[in-house]
């Protein structure tokens, strides 16, 4: 049950398959408690690493792989364990080390509880 202290954001890499950043904005302080993450295409080859960082700094517990075997309509929960106080004005930073083949996006829903 979500409390009315819970709010939530929502961001994309536009393609785990290409090295890059996708920064999401925080409008709000509070800790980052969970994160769901959907894929709406397979990869057909490697290993996406997909990490998140808050100020330059790595959340603990909260990095995931995305896997070519049964990557497509996948849906994850993670939840960080440190680093994952995100602060106003803030950024949340999403990261694929691109290693995985052929363009897939994934959806990123971020649960923030203040």
């Amino acid at each position: 049950m979500r409390t009315l202290n819970d709010y939530f954001l929502t961001s994309a890499i536009p393609d785990v398959s290409a090295g890059s950043s996708t920064f999401v904005a925080v409008p709000d302080g509070g800790r980052r408690i969970i994160k769901i993450i959907t894929h709406n295409k397979a990869t057909t080859t490697g290993t996406a690493a997909i990490s998140f960082e808050i100020g330059g700094v790595a959340v603990t517990g909260g990095a995931i792989s995305h896997t070519a075997s049964g990557s497509a309509n996948r849906i994850l929960t993670s939840v960080p364990t440190a680093a994952n106080r995100v602060e106003e004005d803030g950024a949340i930073e999403c990261i694929t080390n691109g290693g995985s083949s052929n363009a897939s996006k994934m959806e990123i829903t971020f649960v923030i509880r203040r």
